[in-house]
């Protein structure tokens, strides 16, 4: 073969190729406008080649005919060129074909998608298993106990609370107003201040004059167990804030990088009362967010995700960092502790209200009242029993449930009406291993050495047994006084100062005799409030003179017999009345501070031992000298 025809067999090859690849139409007509047409049906080599080189490069500026020997030159490159172009070709049309698999395989995935989301919207966000525990959460909802004692026992109406109705009238003419106040409630447990606020919320529900709505919300909880964050990552009681990364928003709110504001129990409480009980409890730094709360009336929130200028936040989220929550309610906290223990700018905030410790009288009506609601009869003598054991309500009422259960233990028919014994009611106290609240009771004797005092522990007030016996000193001038150093070292001091009145009074010098005085029980005596009692007992004993037992004596001694104020004088008196003291003999300096004389124990103001002394040894005792010269 000789070379002519070898090149024409290459142009002929690549020619083929073209139109394999074009295709033979598509070939002519791409030749017609690069006008190449007639180049190809030209019999000379060199028309054939440009023709060629037109249509690979497809260039029809190109002009320039190659020399017979270019061609063989110009066949190779154009064979390598047209080799490339087809190589590049085919990695293009396989990664078309790839890409279409591709795209088709994620359509058919995003239309599975949107059909499982709109499976779930019809069908909601439960399955199988989800619906298989509603339907067992169902079923127990359905399977209840009777009502449990507390629930049965608990006062429904005002009325229906005992023993507080000073406190009651003065919790509700401060909230049923035109301008509710704030309230801190005081008193010891089981007295009835939750329930009292929770009811004084519903009576001034039914006040035209009153800002409270009939849907006004009561939103309770216990200050013990309240828990927050200090880095607000959780706070149930003001509400926090949950950033999109860390404390996980939404999905639809943490893909957008939006923070998301959880609302708290102040604004829950939105236009009603919000009740904490224990709110002494409540952690520092908590109590003083909440004092920002009640000022403005509303809750501010903010994260270092917020951008007011990011279109996509919702509505609200921008309304929540921008103006805040709205939380205008009430404020009611009941606390056991002692006012001074509460905290002095939550106090200057809050009408305070004061329980009383229930009375003995009060324990037997509640009893009472209980066994009506148990369908039980009481032998004579069960409520006066549980009242020697408890001044708490609820302990009254649970001691009574108890009892009524141990009657029905040993046989009573529950269809008719159970009679509860004092061996029932004995029964059920021995096992609770109690013991009878009231350890001192007065009695209308007379004693020599012997009289009783006033403590108060919290709200409750109780008997100081106070005793003194004296014998004179081996050697004049060198007696000796003692006195139990459980007692603390303000009683002691008040001893001290006894001896230096005991002198005024009676002359006499307190060394010539062995003195010792003794609290009996061993209990501590917060304060001097015992110095009158003591210097009583001193004289009593040195002078044998009795002293009557069904009274009882509180106040500090000075060093010139003039008896000072003392602090818990409310609790103290009904210390006294459960003790069944007929008298109780107070500093005239607290005269201000009792409302009204109490049922069933006279109160006498005293200024000085002296005239004290006078009325219960009912002998004459020098008036001191130094009051002569004032």
């Amino acid at each position: 073969m000789d070379k002519e025809t070898a090149l024409e067999k290459q142009i002929s090859a690549l020619l083929t190729i073209l139109a394999e690849v074009h295709g033979a139409d598509q070939l002519v007509l791409k030749a017609g406008k690069l006008d190449s047409l007639e180049l190809m049906q030209s019999e000379k080599l060199e028309d054939r080649v440009l023709a060629l080189e037109r249509l690979i490069h497809e260039d029809p500026t190109i002009v320039d005919q190659r020399s017979p020997g270019e061609v063989e030159e110009v066949l190779d490159e154009l064979g390598d060129y047209l080799a490339e172009l087809l190589a590049r070709r085919t990695v293009e049309d396989e990664l078309e074909r790839k890409i279409s698999a591709r795209m088709q395989e994620r359509h058919l995935d995003y239309i599975k998608e949107i059909r499982l989301q709109v499976l779930k919207e019809e069908a909601g966000p439960d399955n199988a298993q989800t619906l298989k525990k509603y339907a067992e959460l169902e079923l127990l909802e359905q399977r209840n106990l009777a009502r449990s004692t507390t629930e049965l026992m608990r006062p429904q109406t005002l009325e229906e609370v005992i023993g507080q109705d000073e406190a009651i009238k003065s919790l509700l003419t401060k909230l049923s107003s035109p301008y509710p106040q704030h309230i801190l409630v005081y008193g010891p447990p089981g007295v009835g201040k939750t329930t009292v606020a929770r009811l004084a919320l519903q009576y001034a529900k039914t006040k035209s004059y009153t800002p409270f709505a009939e849907e006004a919300p009561f939103v309770e909880v216990d200050g013990t167990t309240l828990r927050w964050d200090p880095r607000e990552v959780t706070n149930p009681l003001l509400g926090s804030v949950h950033d999109p990364i860390y404390q996980g928003a939404k999905r639809d709110l943490a893909e957008g990088s939006v923070p998301e504001p959880k609302l708290g129990l102040v604004t829950e409480a939105h236009g009603g009362v919000l009740f904490i009980d224990e709110i002494g409890e409540l952690d520092l730094i908590l109590q003083n967010k909440l004092l920002k709360v009640l000022e403005d009336k509303r809750v501010i929130f903010e994260s270092s995700y917020y951008d007011p200028h990011d279109p996509q936040i919702p509505k609200y989220i921008h309304q929540l960092f921008t103006k805040g929550a709205p939380a205008d309610f009430i404020l009611i906290g009941a606390t056991t502790r002692d006012p001074s223990e509460i905290s002095p700018a939550f106090r200057s905030r809050c009408a305070e209200v004061f329980f009383n410790p229930l009375t003995p009288p009060d324990i037997v009506r509640i009893v009472e009242s209980a066994a009506e609601r148990l369908n039980a009869e009481l032998e004579e003598g069960v409520a006066d029993l549980v009242a020697e054991y408890t001044i708490e309500g609820r302990r009254a009422t649970r001691l009574l449930a108890d009892a009524h259960g141990v009657a029905l233990y040993g046989g009573a028919n529950e269809d008719e009406t159970v009679l509860v014994t004092k061996a029932h009611m004995q029964e059920v106290i021995q096992s609770a291993r109690l013991s009878s609240y009231v350890g001192t009771k007065a009695s209308a004797t007379k004693e020599v050495g012997r009289v009783l005092g006033l403590g108060v522990s919290g709200y409750l007030g109780s008997i100081l047994e106070i005793e003194a016996v004296a014998f004179p000193s081996k050697e004049p001038g060198k007696g000796l006084v003692r006195f139990n150093d459980t007692a603390g070292s303000m009683a002691k001091d008040s001893v001290f100062n006894a001896a230096s009145v005991f002198r005024a009074i009676t002359g006499e010098d307190l060394n010539n005799y062995d003195v010792h005085v003794n609290v009996i029980g061993g209990g501590n005596i917060d304060g001097p409030s015992a110095g009158v009692a003591i210097l009583t007992a001193i004289i009593s004993a040195v002078k044998g003179l009795p002293v009557p037992q069904d009274i009882a004596v509180t106040g500090e001694i000075s060093i010139r017999g003039k008896v000072k104020a003392v602090g818990g004088l409310h609790p103290k008196i009904y210390g006294a009345k459960q003790a069944g003291v007929k008298t109780v003999y107070i500093p005239s300096e607290n005269w201000d501070s009792i409302s009204q004389v109490t049922e069933s124990v006279e109160v006498v103001p005293i200024a000085n031992v002296a005239e004290f002394l006078k009325v219960i040894f009912q002998t004459d005792i020098p008036d001191l000298g130094w009051r002569k010269a004032t």
